[in-house]
């Protein structure tokens, strides 16, 4: 913000890369410059349609955010995590009973595996930063957070929905006008995300896995890239691969709400966090991220209007007259996660349980 006196915050030093020899996904990088022209436009909607009818992830660059502008984002993300537990408590989100991240998750409140319970705390923001009083350590940088996320949805979200819907041969807007900026009528939200080493003793009962295999249950995730390697996606062979740090970039995923309306089109791709290698072994994780949800009156049905899938047909998770609203669907898998007892399903080391409708599966 050239001319502004920016308020002083804690310095996030991001460590180095892993220098570990890891077996990297090959993803697809969306170069958002190429947005501005017919003929990149059309380019775009062809690597992200083979991105996302594979693999379901890819990088995005030329966003419109400079290095710099990105660093201080994630120098504000430290805040919340430096206030005292007593504060915290004051803004603690009502998961279990709310179905909604609005505020904080605590350490420990997701059971993992092995009755090991997770290491991970989070603040989380409404697009609408004025529904909920937050932290006093906060309130001075509400309008850095609230630009930095308008961003998000303007400067990259909604070009990548307009590309989405192209790639479904759909009216530009089809998805845009699903997704409302800082409405009640979304429960969209801003994460900062913080993950702390674990003891040995909970490694081994885990199998080092810190979260388990999942799909996120909105339409897209944008996650800011850091450095320290975490992040694995799950093949089609059933192989799990890292995902590389790209500095500045962000790392995009579909969620199961966009599978839904693209009839199986846009994969929901199952990913995990895993513990870091061994040269970042005792780091703590800083995360950025923004989860778009889809308005919560949207039914989430397929898109049957569609050309391209009347030529490839439709991949169905549940039955039409059963699909629940993107709000029911929301609050389903929010308050359920982490807190139930999801039973063996019929492949090994998977979990099944039914929510809203929907097998959901854990891979471990």
């Amino acid at each position: 913000m050239p001319g502004t006196a920016l308020l002083e915050t804690p310095r996030h030093i991001p460590p180095p890369p892993t220098k570990a020899n890891l077996d990297f996904a090959d993803l697809a990088i969306i170069d958002l410059a190429k947005f501005g022209t017919p003929e990149g436009k059309a380019e775009l909607v062809k690597d992200i349609c083979n991105a996302m009818n594979t693999t379901g992830f890819f990088y995005v660059i030329n966003h419109g955010y400079s290095q710099e502008q990105t660093r201080r984002m994630f120098d504000i993300a430290e805040l919340p995590f430096t206030i005292s537990e007593e504060e915290k408590q004051k803004y603690v989100a009502k998961i279990q009973e709310s179905g909604s991240f609005q505020g904080y998750k605590p350490r420990q409140f997701w059971h993992v595996d092995a009755g090991v319970r997770d290491q991970i705390e989070h603040y989380n923001f409404h697009t609408d930063v004025t529904l909920k009083e937050h932290p006093e350590a906060l309130r001075p940088f509400l309008p850095e957070i609230d630009g930095f996320m308008r961003h998000n949805y303007f400067n990259i979200l909604l070009p990548l929905f307009r590309l989405l819907a192209l790639g479904l041969e759909l009216p530009e807007e089809t998805f845009v006008e699903k997704s409302t900026l800082a409405s009640p009528l979304s429960d969209t939200y801003f994460r900062f995300m913080k993950y702390y080493p674990r003891s040995s003793e909970d490694e081994e009962k885990t199998k080092n896995v810190w979260l388990k295999g999942h799909t996120d249950n909105g339409a897209l995730t944008l996650l800011w890239s850091q450095p320290v390697s975490a992040l694995q996606i799950r093949t089609t062979d059933g192989e799990w691969k890292w995902v590389k740090h790209i500095d500045n970039a962000l790392v995009v995923n579909a969620g199961d709400t966009l599978e839904f309306l693209s009839g199986g089109f846009y994969k929901a791709t199952i990913h995990r966090v895993h513990q870091p290698p061994p040269d970042q072994r005792n780091l703590t994780r800083l995360g950025v991220f923004y989860f778009s949800l889809f308005d919560d009156d949207v039914k989430l049905l397929p898109l049957v209007q569609s050309p391209v899938l009347q030529r490839v047909g439709i991949t169905r998770r549940m039955d039409d007259e059963l699909a629940p609203t993107a709000g029911v669907y929301r609050k389903a898998r929010i308050s359920s996660y982490g807190l139930t007892s999801p039973k063996e399903g019929k492949d090994k080391g998977v979990e099944e349980e039914e929510i809203a409708g929907v097998v959901i599966r854990h891979y471990n």
